[in-house]
């Protein structure tokens, strides 16, 4: 069954265009009202799970075709920080894909992000690299992600943020850190929805 949206609320929840601000390391996906539905359900706390996931492996499967046409046409590695809700959908897209993995966990006193576990493959750095995380609110983790990566050799330019919802404040630490990298999202907005790793893993 569609859930009942109406156009008003799409419209405010499309956000703002952030584009100016953020120029060339913004790359925002192309806005449909498919788009404003599932950004819609899935911000919406009261959506089942059976119909999130479903919703959201359909915005995750659009962000990651949108990723993969950032690429050249040659194997490539991707690097999933925490949670991997999006690498299925990576999967399902380009089934030979090399998959790293970093485990990222936040102190609960210090709130500070903390790595716990990285694997890559051996040739990683000389690789195009698509770093999927789906809640971008601080862009913390995704900063330590990246000093991990750069550890390995991968060089900055050569690493693709895949993001479903990212908050304004998130993109300025990111890219205030890394200039050379870019992020594709679907959404930038102010609040994001962190509850999506709960509901998407059953353990809210």
């Amino acid at each position: 069954m569609e859930p009942d949206v109406t156009p008003n609320h799409l419209s405010v929840m499309n956000g703002t265009d952030y584009g100016d601000e953020f120029g060339t390391n913004l790359i925002r996906i192309g806005v449909t009202d498919q788009i404003k539905e599932l950004q819609t359900v899935l911000r919406d706390k009261g959506t089942s799970r059976s119909d999130f996931i479903f919703y959201a492996d359909r915005l995750i499967r659009i962000v990651v075709e949108e990723g993969l046409n950032q690429l050249p046409y040659k194997k490539c590695t991707i690097t999933t920080p925490t949670g991997e809700a999006m690498e299925q959908g990576l999967r399902d897209c380009c089934r030979s894909i090399r998959i790293g993995k970093i485990l990222i966990q936040s102190d609960e006193d210090t709130h500070e992000a903390k790595i716990y576990y990285a694997k890559f493959p051996p040739d990683i750095h000389k690789r195009k690299v698509l770093l999927m995380y789906p809640i971008m609110s601080t862009g913390n983790t995704i900063n330590k992600a990246v000093v991990v990566l750069k550890q390995h050799q991968v060089e900055e330019q050569n690493i693709i943020i895949l993001n479903l919802f990212c908050t304004p404040v998130g993109i300025r630490s990111v890219i205030s850190q890394y200039p050379k990298m870019k992020i594709l999202t679907s959404e930038v907005h102010p609040v994001a929805p962190n509850h999506f790793g709960t509901k998407y893993f059953g353990t809210d």
